[in-house]
């Protein structure tokens, strides 16, 4: 239990840091205006993965679970909640009086029918699926979710609401089936509800006023929410020089997507603030262990050791504030830190590189390393580290492609040895998406199936982290992908936004504007 006190302390920190503690009163009113880089393809959140759809779909709709600051899922629209001894049945109390957007109040039945469309229609339902017998409802606020094994990770999957369980009607649920909901039958429980949408110029929501709040603290996700605002309104503006010169003139609050060349040119702005968002995301460069040269274990080792990730992560996100060095696989405001196995992490030893390549057999065949244009910071990762593995006598073969291109050949295990990506930190290991063996790079050693097994089986929260620091110490031992670093997206706003809180979800990434107010 001692990392998780160590991962609220830091946490707590951080947001006190982020928020201060003088930004005044809170005030009801005003319209937010938020400057996106692209149009949503829809509202409706549990039927798709796009960040922006979350962004702006989570201010609608709630989940049963939130994940808190630490990526610790606690109740949200759940009061209080049980698990059995055998952890087959999973008893989870709804809070009394909460209302949809239309005036209905929430029960069980609106839950079963969410839960039903989310398990069989959503992106995040085949997680839960193979765990759940059936769920019923004892009363019209009790619900319970029989399994068929174990699943420590039951509340992390339910808290997972980008493509994931999000809480409707009951009559929308059962008509919405494995379509997405029109804009107007999006109906919630969250703090503001659908106004209207016009294509190319807006998404606006407005003020939910009979919205229930939970008590207590916000943290995270997770807590009390409180709209202020009027209305919010997310505007599509597809170039960051003009999301940046909307918000040096006020013609926006807060805008998104913003380059890092550009992050102490706004930081130095007194009429401006930068927001860098914790928890981080982490790039990576990913071997293809299923056939080829980097099937070798010794050659993903040798690849290992030659890297020195400084000089890469500084390359690909510009200032320090924007990056960190780290070989825990989770950050260290979440749960899930530890340091376990990261010895192996970022030794820049040439020379150890080449006796472990010579080990491996390797007689200078070309080594097929994919990276893409696309994203800046993939391009930049990739040369400097390719530089690196050439100083070590590794003979690369960079090739370049938009990131379409990338995603249409990595399926292909003859095209590719290593190719370069990042993935959002989630909020359970048995979620991330690398350790699934379909992903492309393959990874089906046993003893990794072995470790997902029994992490995600397990319920008891210390009982699972040794073994995700067993996992951590086999993940930097076998080499499946070599994690860089921890990197912070950042966005910008006025100084007329208060309030705003940057410990977003993992996968969103992005602020959320409860418990935000303007002073203008």
């Amino acid at each position: 239990m001692l990392k998780k006190v160590v991962a609220g302390v830091l946490s707590i920190l951080l947001v006190l840091s982020v928020i201060g503690l003088a930004q005044g009163s809170p005030e009801y009113g005003g319209t937010l205006k938020v400057a996106i880089f692209d149009e949503s393809p829809m509202l409706d959140m549990s039927m798709t993965m796009a960040d922006l759809c979350t962004l702006i779909g989570h201010h609608v709709f709630e989940g049963l679970f939130e994940d808190d600051g630490n990526l610790e899922p606690r109740p949200q629209l759940v009061d209080t909640y049980e698990i059995a001894d055998d952890g087959l049945l999973a008893t989870l109390h709804l809070r009394h009086g909460v209302l949809f957007q239309n005036g209905k109040e929430m029960t069980s039945e609106d839950v079963l029918a969410s839960l039903k469309r989310f398990i069989d229609y959503t992106p995040r339902g085949p997680l839960l699926a193979p765990f759940l017998d059936h769920i019923a409802a004892s009363d019209a606020y009790t619900v319970e979710l029989y399994l068929t094994k174990p699943c420590g990770a039951l509340t992390a999957i339910l808290a997972f609401t980008n493509g994931g369980a999000i809480i409707i009607p009951k009559e929308i649920a059962e008509a919405g089936g494995d379509e997405p909901l029109a804009p107007e039958n999006c109906i919630g429980t969250g703090p503001y509800m659908f106004d209207e949408w016009l294509p190319g110029k807006y998404l606006r929501l407005v003020r939910f006023d009979d919205y229930v709040s939970r008590g207590g603290e916000a943290f995270g996700y997770w807590g009390a929410r409180t709209a202020y605002l009027d209305a919010i309104e997310f505007i599509p503006v597809p170039e960051v020089g003009t999301r940046v010169a909307g918000l040096e003139s006020g013609t926006y609050d807060y805008a998104t997507e913003i380059s890092a060349d550009l992050f102490d040119q706004l930081n130095s702005k007194s009429d401006l603030q930068t927001l860098v968002v914790n928890p981080a995301s982490y790039p990576y460069y990913i071997f293809n262990t299923k056939e080829g040269i980097m099937a070798n274990v010794k050659m993903r080792q040798a690849i290992l050791a030659a890297l020195d990730m400084e000089p890469i992560m500084r390359a690909a996100f510009g200032p320090e504030a924007l990056w960190d060095i780290s070989g825990s696989i989770y950050p260290p405001s979440t749960i899930w830190y530890s340091d376990a196995g990261t010895e192996l992490y970022n030794q820049a030893d040439p020379e150890r590189a080449k006796q472990l390549a010579a080990e491996a057999g390797y007689n200078g065949e070309p080594i097929r390393f994919m990276t893409t244009t696309s994203y800046k910071f993939m391009y930049d990762m990739a040369l400097v580290g390719v530089q690196q593995l050439e100083d070590a006598g590794f003979n690369i073969d960079l090739q370049v492609y938009d990131w379409a291109t990338v995603v249409s050949r990595r399926v292909h295990p003859e095209l590719w040895d290593i190719f370069t990506t990042n993935d959002a930190t989630v909020g359970d290991p048995s979620i991330i998406c690398w350790l699934s063996d379909a992903y492309p790079g393959w990874w089906t050693e046993p003893e990794k199936y072995r470790f997902v097994e029994e992490i995600t089986a397990t319920v008891d929260f210390d009982a699972r982290f040794k073994l995700w620091e067993e996992f951590q110490e086999f993940f930097w031992d076998q080499v499946y992908l070599i994690r860089l670093g921890d990197y912070y997206d950042y966005y910008a706003a006025t100084t007329d936004l208060k309030g705003v809180n940057t410990e977003s979800h993992p996968v969103m990434k992005y602020c959320y504007f409860w418990n935000v107010w303007l002073d203008k």
